[in-house]
């Protein structure tokens, strides 16, 4: 399938990535497939942080929920952008946990537009 949008990674979503056991990061590579050849995503997905200017990929694994922050660089909608971001990645536990990757995230692009 043609690709429509480009996905970069950031040196802290790739340590995170390279952390996770082989069979989560084949997941991983399955969601990432979908976002670069489909021009919407499902929510199962791909959603949007509310009051955010990020989206979150998401990946099921067994009982567990792993969240990746993404930001869209080229549009604000993640249906039009060509060009994203992986910025974090984690383990949900709680909703709790959004606060403290959504501040990482901000510290990171502050850090790249810098």
């Amino acid at each position: 399938m043609e690709k429509i949008r480009k996905v970069i990674y950031t040196d802290e979503f790739m340590d995170y990535y390279w952390s996770l056991d082989a069979k989560l990061r084949e997941k991983y590579s399955y969601i990432v497939n979908i976002i670069e050849t489909q021009k919407v995503v499902n929510e199962k997905f791909v959603k949007k942080l509310v009051g955010t200017p990020y989206y979150e990929a998401r990946v099921s694994f067994g009982s567990n929920e792993y969240r990746s922050v993404i930001f869209t660089i080229d549009k604000e909608s993640f249906v039009e952008c060509t060009r994203l971001l992986f910025v974090t990645g984690f383990l949900k536990k709680s909703t709790k946990d959004y606060k403290k990757e959504i501040g990482k995230a901000d510290r990171i692009i502050k850090e790249l537009e810098d």
